[in-house]
């Protein structure tokens, strides 16, 4: 078995804000490799958040965004449990990163349950046209547009989108990452963005 040094705990935990037994048990599970140890991490984290989920998020802050030019801007709300954890450097932070994510990625809602009923079905009845006008067998148009529907969620549903400031992951991904690493359900509540001209 590897050897677990105080030096391994340490960047572990500076790479993804676990506390140090987790770090330490995580790098045992992983034999010493990092890599390894992140992902067992992330993947508890994911666990950690979906205990979290149910529990009732009151508090939280309303966080904005305007860029340097000032023709754009966005507003977010932002839930938490405790007036303590709205406080909280990584909690704020975290609302400024999603502030900026909405103004630079101009989501149509929060999640794909969010996205109005007529915008589904006028989507689903393009893409679905789409394959038909490909010449596409009448049993497989529904998969096709099923496909295009996901990727159409991908890029519009902000907890779907990509992260701008890492394309390997999700919105989602750095909320989850957030509840794991401050102990407290986190939800996206609401947003708002604003372009001069639009």
């Amino acid at each position: 078995m590897a050897q677990i040094t105080a030096q391994a705990v340490k960047e572990l935990r500076e790479k993804t804000g676990a506390g140090m037994m987790d770090c330490k048990n995580a790098l045992k599970e992983a034999e010493g490799d990092l890599e390894k140890a992140v992902d067992i991490l992330r993947t508890k984290g994911i666990a950690k958040a979906a205990k979290k989920a149910s529990r009732e998020a009151s508090e939280g802050i309303v966080a904005t965004y305007i860029h340097h030019d000032k023709k754009l801007g966005a507003m977010v709300e932002i839930n938490c449990e405790t007036d303590f954890v709205a406080r909280n450097e990584d909690f704020i932070n975290f609302t400024n990163e999603i502030a900026t994510q909405i103004a630079v990625s101009d989501p149509v809602s929060v999640s794909r349950e969010d996205v109005p009923k007529e915008v589904v079905d006028k989507e689903m009845e393009i893409y679905m046209a789409e394959a038909r006008e490909s010449g596409k067998p009448e049993h497989i148009l529904e998969k096709i547009a099923s496909g295009k529907m996901d990727k159409f969620f991908k890029e519009n549903c902000l907890l779907e989108q990509e992260y701008f400031k890492n394309d390997d992951q999700s919105v989602n991904d750095l909320l989850t990452e957030v509840i794991s690493k401050i102990g407290e359900n986190v939800v996206i509540k609401r947003f708002s963005r604003f372009k001069i001209g639009e």
